[in-house]
């Protein structure tokens, strides 16, 4: 029929798109997500906290609800997630409940951080949901030494970036080499290779559960109730097929003097 046509030509014509868009233009890394680890969860709120928050905002999202999801008293939240400097003049809270209800705000002004970085930093409540966890692990392990940038540090994923190597510290300074080599296909591509300057106080392999456990927490910024929706979206699927067995059911019984 016309309508069958129709929509074969619009599948054949979104094939291109969903190629493209699969493709992501990156080798990246893979990241580990697991949302229901909450050990992983606070880590990485602990790290967001301390590495990310003097720049970042996560202004869609309040201390209260990350304290609730991640098991996490008020007191808890309170004395290890934070920060004093958090707050502008304006919007410091009086008390610890008001604190503790207040939106993950930085005290950093968008003028300030233009002038400083030369663009403005942005919010990471739906970072994770733009660019993906994949992208995400992947940044956070690709920082070099770089004496060009103003920072002295630039990033292999994403060229010249304003942001400095904010976990320096954590897997010490390296440097970027790269070299020729042959692909599965026998074509000549382009390798990455990192190598240790300095040590940090982290292994290689704690440094990438940390960032993993950082990204896990990224990802839940971005949907703090996708486990909860998963978790319903199951449940309305077990009572639909629940349900299309008692209506196959009654209709044969309607129609048995019919058949």
């Amino acid at each position: 029929t016309l309508m069958k046509k129709k929509i074969l030509i619009l599948l054949l014509l979104c094939f291109p798109l969903l190629a493209v868009a699969s493709e992501g233009g990156e080798n990246l890394m893979k990241a580990d997500v697991n949302l229901e680890n909450k050990n992983s969860l606070r880590n990485g709120a602990k790290l967001f906290v301390n590495y990310c928050m003097s720049c970042h905002s996560a202004k869609y999202m309040r201390y209260i609800h990350v304290a609730r999801d991640l098991e996490l008293s008020d007191k808890q939240m309170q004395k290890n997630l934070i920060l004093v400097s958090d707050f502008s003049d304006e919007s410091k809270p009086d008390g610890v409940d008001k604190k503790v209800g207040s939106l993950m705000t930085v005290a950093m002004q968008s003028k300030d951080a233009q002038k400083w970085f030369g663009t403005a930093v942005p919010d990471l409540t739906l970072v994770a949901r733009v660019r993906g966890a994949d992208w995400l692990y992947t940044y956070l392990n690709s920082f070099y030494l770089d004496p060009s940038r103003p920072t002295g540090a630039n990033n292999e994923l994403f060229k010249n970036v304003g942001m400095p190597d904010v976990l320096w510290e954590l897997h010490g300074l390296r440097s970027m080499h790269t070299s020729k080599v042959k692909d599965s296909h026998g074509n000549e591509v382009e390798k990455v290779s990192f190598e240790q300057v300095t040590d940090g106080k982290m292994t290689e392999a704690e440094y990438h559960k940390a960032t993993n456990d950082l990204v896990n927490f990224l990802v839940y910024l971005g949907e703090p109730v996708k486990m909860e929706r998963q978790r319903v979206g199951l449940l309305v699927m077990f009572y639909l097929v629940i349900f299309f067995i008692f209506a196959y059911l009654l209709k044969k019984e309607y129609w048995k003097d019919v058949h």
